[in-house]
């Protein structure tokens, strides 16, 4: 489990900002779809079926974000959903979770 402590709230608002795009949310579930193993960009544009600079537009938004990780694989770009920060981010948003009810019972 990833340390909830290691996002700060300009971390996490970038983060999210990141996912408040239909398009980059549909390339980031389609990176999650795909696994720890990635897909290319050829791969990600014809399951998305986007444009290829309105792609990399996308991956560069989502990677700067940390939510995906690139790799040069010989003349392909791998990209990957960054499972541990995403992760990290749900937990940054639940953790307050249910704090204010306990104030309430008093």
């Amino acid at each position: 489990m990833v340390v909830l402590s290691n996002i700060d709230i300009e971390e996490a608002a970038q983060g999210f900002a990141a996912m408040g795009s239909e398009a980059r949310l549909q390339v980031l579930q389609t990176l999650v779809r795909a696994g720890r193993a990635g897909l290319t960009v050829g791969d990600i544009q014809e399951r998305c079926g986007m444009p290829a600079s309105t792609l990399a537009h996308h991956l560069k938004f989502l990677a700067s974000a940390g939510l995906i990780e690139q790799e040069k694989d010989g003349r392909s770009v791998i990209s990957r959903a960054a499972f541990d920060h995403l992760e990290a981010l749900a937990g940054y948003i639940l953790n307050e979770c249910c704090t204010d009810e306990s104030k309430d019972d008093k």
